[in-house]
């Protein structure tokens, strides 16, 4: 028997429930099944009993008998089955809403038996609804395996015969006749860490002789999966810096000179130090591939245009791609006024223009007339040609899928430098774990005279007091957003639509004393453009809208974001929310809206947000709140397929495997001692290739 056979061949399965594994869990090989873990196991060496329930306790195991079954009917084709069970110490009602007819042909009086679940109380007395339950009879008091594995499981499973039980029993038939497994860590890895051997961890998992033991497999299977990781990562940027080739942009000249100088504020020092970083990259010789982490506000913008004009100023081209057109814009009308008269030739490709003006500026750009390209996803058209494209930022990463990025890397013969930027700030576990391969600047500075925006939340009984401030900053010739989560009613869920919100907002705030804008994604870009450019010219006073205004917008005459039903956000979104006010130099407000019954996850997310501005912080705790997610785009790549480790709780671990694999490859930058871990590399490869395109 070897890992690689088919699962048909384990004894128990046969061709029909092969099918049934392959199709509802992906198992198909014996390897696949030795890979499906357990959720829970089940100590049957602890037996609680009845009196000793407590509320606190999620599964408990208990001994005794059963009697007095009957059942009720609770609808035309339903019923409910309950059944009287009770040890030396008291008794409680086990309860079945669904195959009732299995329990009543397979339950006997006079018999004792294991019951295992989740003890409720219901009207004063101890309830388990639908309980495991074993025959006592059958099971050794010297049990080989007291921890006893509970595996996911389908409805249409269980109606072929494959539940829990059967499962376990076929792990275990697995586990007894498992050929020997290789290990895929170095032995001085296993030595130093004091991890078990592979073989042992597998087994293990499945079938602990002891808590103790569990712990050590779950401890050695983590340590496994963030190795690999790490070292993927970790080996693709050093392939990366020694051979990727990249363009020597060794010249800072006079368009760089020329706009630094006249520059109407100083940079931040934070500024100063990440053009340094990016400065360094651009004359190494190397392919730049690099983070740069700032949050809103913080001047990133900024940076990326001093960065492209060096790319100009050693003639080459650069582009900018952003998420959405606003934002895209947005960059660009900021680009040309700040470029006034340095000579820099600035154009905007985005999918709305008209066909002609897209053929004029893909013309003027194949020639090499337009200097910087600002655009949307309208850049990675196969008919959008560079004359010579070196350097690519790219805003707001994780909005754009590893595809698409990656044409905008093969649109030159020698690949450009990448520039990211987020301002969604990464947790600090999360970029110790995804981010080896990346060289990261952070911006961790906001410009002088910029105040921290102050939050408060507000429940709606509020309202008329929110609503009165709101006037008083408007009257003084301030701005106002309001978001709310939905463009049309739901029935499913209770939320203030945008319209019901506009006719609210206009009947506290009437015309023609208070103009209101109301922008969606539903309407066309020139209708977004239109009612963006009357709010950012101070023609409206109110601006009414979804999170289509979340990244980008930029007007600094605004000093209150007020965030309706903002539990039905997430940390990061409300952060970048509250990023669009507190650009100026006014003092600004955030007020957060929501019902007053609140889960313990949003009290938590709300509390964040009034304790703190610090965007690393509220990345810190989303990712506690929320786990690692979408952040950053990784489900798009796959990058964090975890199926034991936990970036948030295995901190020590995430640290010991990267500063391991930092150590290994800088002492054997080849691998050349470690033919397993080249086998695994091999493996890898293709997945490590887009590492090149962040």
């Amino acid at each position: 028997m070897t890992l690689y056979d088919d699962i048909a061949y384990l004894k128990g399965v046969g061709p029909s429930k092969a099918k049934i594994l392959a199709s509802e869990l992906d198992i198909h090989t014996l390897a696949d099944l030795l890979d499906y873990l357990p959720f829970r196991y089940v100590d049957r060496s602890v037996i609680s009993t009845v009196a000793s329930l407590s509320e606190d306790e999620s599964f408990v195991v208990l001994r005794g008998m059963v009697n007095n079954m009957q059942t009720v009917a609770t609808g035309k084709f339903r019923e409910r089955l309950t059944v009287d069970f009770h040890d030396a110490t008291g008794s409680l009602q086990l309860v079945w809403f669904a195959g009732t007819k299995w329990v009543r042909e397979r339950l006997k009086p006079n018999v004792e038996y294991l019951v295992m679940g989740h003890p409720t109380l219901f009207n004063g007395q101890w309830q388990i609804s639908h309980p495991e339950l074993e025959a006592y009879s059958y099971v050794d008091e010297g049990a080989r395996h007291p921890l006893m594995p509970v595996y996911g499981t389908t409805e249409k499973m269980k109606q072929h015969g494959l539940g829990a039980k059967a499962l376990a029993r076929l792990t275990e038939t697995l586990v007894d006749n498992l050929p020997s497994i290789p290990e895929n860590l170095p032995q001085e890895i296993l030595a130093h860490f004091r991890l078990m051997g592979r073989h042992e961890a597998m087994t293990s998992i499945h079938y602990p002789d002891s808590r103790e033991q569990l712990d050590r497999a779950r401890t050695r299977l983590k340590f496994e999966e963030l190795f690999f990781l790490q070292l993927d990562y970790q080996y693709a940027h050093l392939q990366r810096s020694s051979r990727s080739q990249g363009r020597i942009f060794a010249h800072v000249g006079d368009h760089f000179n020329q706009f630094y100088n006249q520059l109407p504020f100083p940079l931040t020092g934070a500024q100063k130090r990440v053009v340094r970083e990016i400065r360094e990259d651009l004359r190494s010789g190397r392919q730049m591939n690099r983070l740069v982490q700032g949050d809103v506000g913080s001047g990133k913008t900024l940076v990326a245009l001093m960065c492209m004009l060096l790319a100009v100023d050693n003639g080459s081209q650069a582009c900018l791609m952003a998420p959405t057109e606003i934002l895209a814009t947005q960059h660009f009308y900021t680009f040309r006024r700040m470029l006034d008269g340095v000579g820099v030739r600035v154009e905007l490709l985005t999918g709305s223009l008209k066909a002609s003006e897209k053929k004029r500026i893909k013309k003027q750009l194949a020639d090499g007339d337009i200097n910087l390209l600002i655009g949307t996803h309208a850049l990675i058209e196969d008919n959008v040609v560079f004359r010579d494209l070196g350097l690519v930022v790219i805003d707001e990463q994780h909005r754009f899928g590893v595809e698409q990025r990656s044409k905008l890397w093969n649109k030159s013969l020698v690949p450009p430098h990448i520039l990211v930027m987020t301002a969604t700030p990464i947790p600090r576990t999360l970029a110790m774990t995804l981010y080896g391969d990346l060289d990261c600047s952070i911006i961790d500075e906001l410009p002088p005279g910029r105040h921290p925006v102050r939050t408060f939340h507000r429940l709606e009984c509020n309202r008329p007091l929110v609503f009165s401030f709101l006037k008083k900053e408007i009257d003084a010739g301030r701005q106002v957003y309001i978001v709310y989560p939905l463009i049309e009613e739901s029935e499913k869920i209770d939320l203030k639509n945008l319209q019901d919100g506009l006719e609210m907002v206009q009947s506290y705030f009437p015309r023609p004393q208070y103009q209101t804008s109301m922008v969606h994604g539903r309407l066309t870009a020139e209708e977004k453009a239109f009612e963006m450019d009357r709010f950012k010219q101070g023609l409206t006073h109110i601006m009414v809208a979804t999170t289509v205004i979340e990244v980008g917008v930029d007007v600094p005459n605004a000093t209150v974001m007020v965030i309706e039903n903002a539990e039905r956000f997430g940390l990061s979104q409300l952060h970048q929310l509250r990023g669009r006010v507190g650009r100026g130099a006014d003092q600004a407000y955030c007020i957060l809206m929501t019902k007053d019954n609140l889960s313990y996850t949003s009290q938590e997310r709300i509390r964040t947000m009034c304790s703190t501005t610090d965007g690393f912080q509220i990345a810190e705790a989303d990712l506690r709140l929320r786990g690692p997610g979408d952040i950053q785009g990784l489900q798009q790549s796959g990058a964090l397929d975890l199926r034991l480790a936990s970036i948030v709780d295995d901190e020590p671990l995430v640290k010991a495997t990267r500063d391991t694999v930092h150590d290994l490859l800088a002492a054997d930058p080849t691998l050349s001692r470690y033919p397993l871990l080249q086998q695994h590399i091999a493996h890898s490869k293709n997945k490590m290739l887009w590492s090149k395109i962040s």
